[in-house]
């Protein structure tokens, strides 16, 4: 193996994974070729070359140097074939995809399928990687959003208001389930759970009668939207109520020191495996050691682990 090419999805901690993959690369004399724009870039031969300065000073930068995108293209026979080409004409010997779901599907059709060698990061603020403890980009998000709550507690505590604040998480509540806890908010509602909007505003009612004066709500985007959680609360209850939406501000900003770390680890042991002949696979860690699973099983559905979280909410307010 002389060349090896990294394409990347969008989350905190990306350009730390570009530049351990380069800098690993270098030392195993791996030449490495940056995919811009991801499975398009692919499919189109948008291609730079990497080296030790191009990767130089990235590392506390959110997004992505390499730009992203999404692909339907590539979900075709033709758009495929025309990736193949590419990888082909470029000589590129192995893959390395960071990316969540989707990313990694991609990843593993070119492997099982077409006998590409490539490796599988974790990357997403969902956390939501079958298999994987903990995916690159996580950390970052839930610090994002814990900062932008907690500041809402002020202000909700200032004009004693309930607040219902949207964040992230189409069909997992990680990120919600987190900050939830985190922020000392009173509930949270989650993909993973059904929710009784009528048992959340008579809670609030008790809680108002007793003289609590502020409450935050989180939801995630997946469940519900906020404007319409904060409208029912305000029908139901007669409180004040307003609605927050943080969007795409927790997919960006600068990773955490444990986002970067990881990030490091992730992409150094995922050259090293490529090298030696793996494929078809998702790195993550076991007990903190670096491992590799299937990812056939990393693109399976993540099972649910919120209830343990989600009862501890309940007890602490």
């Amino acid at each position: 193996m002389k060349k090896i090419g990294i394409l990347t999805r969008d989350c905190a901690g990306m350009n730390a994974v570009i530049r351990s993959v380069v800098r690993s690369a270098c030392i195993e004399g791996l030449e490495v070729l940056g995919i811009r724009r991801g499975f398009e870039g692919l499919i189109d031969g948008d291609i730079q070359v990497l080296n030790h300065r191009a990767v130089s000073g990235i590392i506390n930068l959110g997004g992505t140097i390499l730009k992203t995108a999404r692909s339907t293209r590539f979900r075709t026979k033709a758009g495929i074939l025309k990736a193949l080409k590419t990888i082909k004409e470029n000589k590129i010997d192995g893959l390395i995809v960071a990316g969540g779901n989707g990313s990694l599907t991609g990843a593993h059709q070119l492997a099982a399928q077409y006998s590409v060698p490539v490796i599988g990061i974790p990357s997403t603020i969902d956390n939501d990687v079958n298999g994987v403890a903990m995916t690159i980009g996580a950390d970052t998000a839930v610090n994002v959003a814990l900062d932008a709550i907690d500041k809402i507690r002020d202000t909700a505590t200032s004009l004693e208001r309930i607040f219902v604040v949207e964040v992230m998480g189409r069909d997992c509540g990680y990120i919600a389930l987190r900050v939830a806890l985190a922020g000392g908010c009173e509930d949270v509602i989650l993909p993973e759970k059904r929710f009784n909007i009528k048992k959340i505003c008579n809670e609030i009612v008790q809680a108002n009668s007793r003289g609590k004066i502020s409450w935050i709500i989180i939801v995630a985007e997946g469940k519900a939207k906020a404007i319409d959680v904060s409208k029912d609360i305000s029908k139901v209850t007669g409180l004040e109520t307003r609605e927050v939406v943080l969007g795409h501000i927790q997919r960006g900003g600068r990773p955490t020191a444990y986002d970067r770390i990881l990030a490091a680890r992730y992409a150094n042991y995922a050259v090293k495996i490529l090298k030696d002949g793996e494929s078809d696979k998702c790195v993550t860690l076991n007990n903190d050691k670096l491992t590799s699973i299937p990812l056939a099983l990393a693109t399976q559905p993540k099972d649910s682990e919120v209830n343990d979280y989600y009862k501890l909410i309940k007890i602490l307010t």
